[in-house]
């Protein structure tokens, strides 16, 4: 029988020296270079600079054992920004339950902080990935799911 040790870890925003390992975390779910494209390592690097994305990574005793990309855009729809969480990647060595739920905690945070009314993502496919989104208020919508995470506004007038 095996014991597993607690490992504390801390999420925190990327930097450029995490990038290729974000991308080795991702096994084939960001593309590569093609005709005309950027290829994933060189886009993941100009995300971490600009303010409409957040790049988060887990970073544990080890070094970064997972990370999330919370890409902004401006919608009329929602009536303000909709953040989309474009990837999420977590080592399956690593205790992925808990590094999903503290990764997802803080892109939603960023996402509130920076003006976001949703936050979306497409639907997982796996019951178990399904569950951990659901701990956190995403709901399906459409092919996608979503979280609401805008602020309570008052309506009543300063006097």
């Amino acid at each position: 029988m095996r014991l597993t040790e607690a490992v504390d870890y801390q999420v925190r925003a990327a930097r450029i020296t995490d990038i290729d390992r974000l991308v080795a975390l991702s096994d084939g779910l960001v593309g590569s270079r093609g005709e005309g494209t950027i290829a994933s390592a060189d886009l993941l690097r100009q995300l971490v600079y600009i303010p409409q994305a957040s790049v988060l990574v887990a970073e544990g005793r080890h070094g970064v054992a997972g990370g999330l990309v919370l890409a902004l855009r401006p919608s009329v729809r929602s009536g303000g920004y909709v953040g989309t969480v474009d990837l999420l990647v977590v080592d399956e060595d690593q205790d992925v339950d808990r590094i999903t739920d503290l990764l997802l905690e803080e892109a939603l945070r960023s996402a509130q902080k920076k003006g976001c009314t949703i936050v979306e993502a497409a639907r997982p496919g796996a019951p178990d990935d399904i569950a951990r989104w659901e701990r956190h208020g995403f709901t399906t919508a459409g092919p996608h799911i979503e979280r609401s995470v805008a602020a309570v506004r008052t309506t009543g007038r300063a006097r």
